[in-house]
């Protein structure tokens, strides 16, 4: 029985293993495919520019084939982590309007996101976290206690590219259904201010034209600021309960110190009343000891 068990282990690892290298090859064939045909030339700037009334005129002859396949190309772009996805942003909002790319692009770039985020779980959690769970102890900890708020900040302030936090997170204990939903609310922000700029994208002339450092500020504020407002909050919470504590403890000294006294009570009283039991017990138990040795004279 036990070689049995044994085998069966191993035919579950093998099947395992075998699937992560397929996944492997699939993501290494399209991303080698993406940039051998030099697929990245469709992505940039210029290319949308010059290609902006092409486009208007197929997405009025197709609209919702038009819609269906950005939404499948923007969830493979960002899934893959290629290059491009502010550029496909832009190109949303220029083609459909503001309000109809914002809803297309916040579902496909969480939704893209996500899949990155469960390949890297499915290829290198178990790994990363056999290999240094010492040292991710505190990290996953930290995660699964304030992991929403941490992710929330990230997909504000952009600072670190969204590819990195996508695989990054997916190496944590984070559940799936709270990166999707924190990711989609997190970029919100962000894919409203390029769908906008899309409307306008004639007078665009570089990406970097399209976060001025004052919006950058604003996103850092907006980020940081559940993270303060989360710390206020326990704060407030421990000084209330703190407060609670002081209050019932200086109620339960009045209620002792207001309780109702006897008219005839006095100290010598009280240790008048205390005296018979503390007799009865001596006598009772000098009693019992008295009583052996005048039993023995009477039988002597």
């Amino acid at each position: 029985m036990v070689p049995a068990v044994r085998k069966t282990n191993k035919g579950v690892h093998h099947v395992g293993s075998l699937e992560k290298i397929l996944v492997i090859i699939a993501i290494a064939v399209l991303v080698v495919t993406f940039f051998v045909f030099d697929l990245q030339r469709y992505l940039t700037l210029a290319e949308l520019k010059a290609r902006q009334a092409e486009f208007q005129q197929f997405y009025a002859a197709h609209r919702l084939l038009t819609l269906g396949l950005y939404f499948v190309l923007y969830v493979l772009v960002t899934a893959l982590s290629l290059p491009g996805a502010a550029v496909m942003t832009l190109a949303g909002g220029a083609l459909f309007g503001f309000l109809p790319a914002l809803v297309v692009v916040s579902f496909a770039s969480s939704i893209g996101a996500t899949l990155a985020f469960l390949v890297s779980r499915f290829l290198l959690r178990d790994w990363v976290q056999n290999r240094f769970h010492d040292r991710l102890a505190a990290i996953n900890r930290g995660v699964e206690k304030e992991g929403a708020f941490y992710l929330f900040t990230l997909r504000l302030v952009p600072i670190f590219p969204f590819f990195i936090i996508n695989l990054v997170m997916g190496l944590t204990p984070m559940r799936t259904l709270n990166f999707y939903w924190v990711s989609q609310v997190g970029m919100l922000a962000g894919s409203a201010v390029y769908a906008n700029a899309g409307t306008q994208l004639g007078q665009i002339n570089s990406l970097s034209g399209i976060l001025s450092p004052g919006l950058l500020f604003s996103f850092v504020l907006l980020g940081v600021f559940p993270l303060i407002a989360r710390k206020g909050i326990e704060i407030m919470k421990k000084r209330q309960t703190l407060k609670n504590l002081l209050s019932r403890k200086n109620s339960l000294i009045t209620l002792s110190s207001s309780a109702p006294v006897p008219p005839d009570w006095s100290p010598a009283t009280s240790l008048r009343r205390s005296r018979p039991r503390l007799r009865s017990s001596r006598s009772t138990r000098w009693g019992a000891t008295a009583s052996i040795p005048v039993a023995s004279r009477a039988r002597r």
